[in-house]
C-alpha cells in the first residue's frame, strides 16, 4: 500500500468561508494561513492552524460554484467533509491504490489549494469517509 507522511488537513464544509474562519479563529485562537479561491475545484478555502507550521491544518471549505459541495451542505449542513493525507509521490500512490482495486475519484493528480497537487479517493472504498491525498506541487496563488 501507500506511505502517508502526515495528516495535512481536516476539511469542514461551510456555507461562508470568511464568517466560519473568523468564528473558529475566535473560539480556538487559531491563526489564518492561506486563503484562496481554488478555481479548478470551484471552492473558496481558508486554512487555520494552531501555530506550528508542521501541524495539520483545519481547512474551511465553501462552495463557489461547486455543486457537489453545495449538495453536501444542503443534505447535511456544515461539518466534516474530508481528511487529507500528505504523500511523497502522489502519482505513485494513486497507481498503487488503483492496482489494489481501490476506487478513485481522481486517477491523476490535479491542482489544489496552497500549490499542492491533490487527488480524492472514493468514499465507497474507505468506509464512507472522503479522503484526499496531496503532495507539494505546482506553486499556487493565494487569494
Amino acid at each position: 500500500m501507500i506511505k502517508v507522511k502526515r495528516i495535512d488537513h481536516v476539511a469542514i464544509a461551510v456555507a461562508d468561508r470568511d464568517a466560519s474562519a473568523r468564528q473558529l479563529e475566535g473560539l480556538f485562537g487559531l491563526a489564518t494561513g492561506a486563503r484562496e479561491h481554488v478555481a479548478g475545484q470551484k471552492t473558496d478555502v481558508a486554512f487555520l492552524t494552531a501555530g506550528d507550521d508542521d501541524a495539520a491544518s483545519l481547512e474551511v471549505c465553501a462552495p463557489a460554484g461547486n455543486e457537489s459541495l453545495r449538495k453536501f451542505l444542503d443534505a447535511r449542513g456544515p461539518g466534516l467533509h474530508h481528511i487529507c493525507f500528505e504523500v511523497d509521490d502522489l502519482p505513485a500512490a494513486l497507481s498503487s491504490l488503483k492496482a489494489a482495486g481501490v476506487r478513485l475519484i481522481d486517477e491523476t493528480p490535479r491542482p489544489g489549494a496552497r500549490g499542492h497537487m491533490v487527488a480524492f479517493l472514493h468514499p465507497a472504498a474507505t468506509g464512507g469517509i472522503l479522503f484526499e491525498l496531496c503532495a507539494a506541487g505546482h506553486g499556487g496563488s493565494p487569494a
